[in-house]
Order: C-alpha cells, then sequence, then structure tokens
C-alpha cells in the first residue's frame, strides 16, 4: 500500500508498505478521506517532539472498517467510521476528572501511532479503550466527517469559553479553524460574528463561504479600533485567537468587552511563546482569558452530530479534493493559504 511516512523535517516521504493486520483489541480500515491542516505543515517543516520518525503522519481520519482484531465487540466489517486524533490515557487523575483534553499522558494519531495519510490504517487498542471510533451518520460522506476532529477542537474552546446566545463574537484567523468558528458561534446562537486576518486573500475567501457580519482586515486598518467601532466602543464579548500570533493575542485584550472572554486558541510558535499582556486590563475589567487544547472523544462525537444536521455544515468548506501521491501538493496549499480544507483521499 501507498504511505506518506515522515523522516525528517522537509523529509517526507512516499512509500510502499505492507498492509497492516488488526491485532488483539485493533481494527484495520481503509482510509477513505484524511484531512489536513496546519499541524501537518508545522510537522514537515519542524518535526515534533511527540514524533520519533519514521512515522506516517495525519490525525483527520475517516475511513472505512476492512477487518476486525480478537476481543473487538461492537464492529463490523463495513462500517463507516472517523477516528479521534488526541488520545487520552483515561486513567490519570485529570481524565478521571473527565478532563480529558489535559491528559498528562495523551498520546495522538500520526504522532506515537501511524496516522490517516496510507491507504490502510490501523486503530490502536488505546482509541478503542476510550470509546473513540464513532460511527458516521447515514448521510455524511467521508469528508465530511474527516473534518469532525477540527470541530471537536473548536467545539470545546467555544464551551471553555462560553460561547451562547446574543454574544458578539471576534474570531482572528481565517483559515479553516476561523471558518469552523464561525459557523459554531452562529449555531450557540451569537448575535455578531466578526473575522480578522491579515491576510486580504484568505479573509475574502473563506467571508465568502462563511458570511461573517464583517471581515476586518489587519493590513488595512486597525482591527481593535475598527471592532470597537462595530461595538460602539464596548468591545467583543468574546474573542477567539485562532491563529498562532502572539499579536492576535495582543489585541484580543484590547478589543475585548469588561466582563469579556478571552479564547487562546491557537497555540504561539514554541521559540517565541511570550506576549505583552495588561494585567491591569484583566484585573479592573474582570475579564477571563481561556486556554483551548485539542478534543475529548465525546466532543468528536458531537462534532458528528453538528455537521449531519447541518448545523454546521462543512462540505463548502473543503476546497480541495487530492490523492494520496499529491501529499506535498496539499501541504503546500495548506502552507500558502490558497485553500480552505484541503482532504486527501487515498
Amino acid at each position: 500500500m501507498l504511505v506518506a511516512r515522515f523522516y525528517a523535517p522537509g523529509d517526507l516521504r512516499l512509500e510502499q508498505a505492507p498492509e497492516p493486520t488488526a491485532g488483539p483489541g485493533q481494527l484495520k480500515i481503509a482510509v477513505v478521506n484524511c484531512s489536513t491542516c496546519g499541524t501537518d505543515v508545522k510537522i514537515f517543516r519542524h518535526g515534533h517532539h511527540h514524533i520519533d520518525p519514521p512515522r506516517v503522519i495525519g490525525h483527520e481520519i475517516a475511513g472505512r472498517v476492512v477487518e476486525v482484531g480478537d476481543g473487538v465487540e461492537g464492529w463490523s466489517e463495513g462500517d463507516r467510521v472517523q477516528i479521534i486524533a488526541a488520545i487520552p490515557c483515561g486513567t490519570c487523575p485529570e481524565c478521571r476528572d473527565g478532563r480529558f483534553t489535559v491528559c498528562s499522558r495523551q498520546q495522538s494519531m500520526g504522532y506515537h501511532y501511524d496516522g490517516g495519510f496510507a491507504e490502510y490504517m490501523v486503530v490502536p487498542e488505546a482509541v478503542l479503550a476510550v470509546d473513540g471510533v464513532n460511527r458516521i451518520p447515514e448521510g455524511l460522506d467521508y469528508a465530511e466527517a474527516s473534518v469532525a476532529e477540527p470541530l471537536a477542537c473548536v467545539l470545546n474552546g467555544q464551551e471553555i469559553a462560553g460561547v451562547g446566545e446574543g454574544d458578539t463574537v471576534v474570531v482572528m484567523g481565517a483559515g479553516p479553524i476561523g471558518c469552523l468558528h464561525v459557523r459554531l458561534a452562529r449555531a450557540k446562537g451569537a448575535k455578531k460574528v466578526y473575522l480578522v486576518d491579515v491576510n486580504r486573500g484568505r479573509l475574502d475567501m473563506s467571508a465568502r463561504i462563511v458570511g461573517p457580519d464583517a471581515a476586518i482586515c489587519g493590513e488595512e486598518v486597525d482591527a481593535v479600533e475598527e471592532v470597537l467601532r462595530l461595538t460602539d466602543g464596548r468591545g467583543a464579548d468574546v474573542v477567539i485567537t485562532a491563529a498562532a500570533s502572539g499579536r492576535a493575542q495582543e489585541d484580543a485584550l484590547k478589543m475585548v468587552a469588561r466582563s469579556g472572554r478571552i479564547s487562546f486558541f491557537g497555540g504561539l510558535p514554541k521559540d517565541n511563546p511570550i506576549i505583552s499582556l495588561d494585567s491591569n486590563l484583566v484585573h479592573y475589567r474582570e475579564i477571563s482569558i481561556f486556554g483551548a487544547n485539542g478534543s475529548s472523544p465525546e466532543h468528536n462525537k458531537r462534532a458528528l452530530e453538528l455537521i449531519a444536521s447541518g448545523a454546521v455544515p462543512v462540505a463548502d468548506l473543503i476546497t480541495e479534493r487530492m490523492a494520496l501521491s499529491d501529499v506535498h501538493k496539499a501541504i503546500e496549499t495548506v502552507a500558502a493559504g490558497t485553500a480552505i480544507k484541503v482532504t486527501i483521499q487515498p
């Protein structure tokens, strides 16, 4: 079978490999779609401290069960499934308390285990142990189902920040994650949703599809001043930084309302994670700042339901479909920001 295997930064190889076999407690699936994201770009360019190469990468996975290992119940050949990416251990104090996204022993598909840039893959026992295999609802295609993983992360972030009815929400970053944030905020009853990006082309492309109440280009106007103008000087109830930008995090503090909430959704580069923050603003205006890290198995299940019900449509966000043999082109496309969501179809 064909796989895309990461060896070192800049060294992702298309190779032939033996088809895997499902061992006890495992499933083997034929990968139908594995969508790409900015993390794949970062892995390709810089590697990752949790990846011990060589490793088949890809973690937004949907496929069809083709083999059921001994001891696995509830699954049959032909079942259509979506697989979680972040795998909590299920036994640490955080997991026992239900806080799976901050599991101290978390593993991930495409990092600790071979991922979905392959024609076939094995779903490890660790995934099944935490109920991390989800049945794809009738009528939902595999490509849409693969987007459940990033939507699950978005769902986690918005639940932590308490996005809800009547909120004015600013989403900073017009990539695929930003688009999902806009759509989920609307599904949660937000009154106004503003989308901010410094890249005019990417902003216009995304805004045409997700239709924010305002699309603000940070290269052309002062985004803070524009948000304050749109909110009559009050600021936004919630600001979500869906971009790996320290400037976005700093600006979030200046455009959020009193008693507002900020979600630091996008992580910063490891070599530049420090920002300047006026803690007096946080103190006197009673501002809440939240982190958001990945998703739980339950978030994945609910993300699939949101997509299948039409509450958060994703089909129109998938703007490029490529073969596994075009994986390098897919990663370049994601890096260039010329598509919203690129999916690989092995």
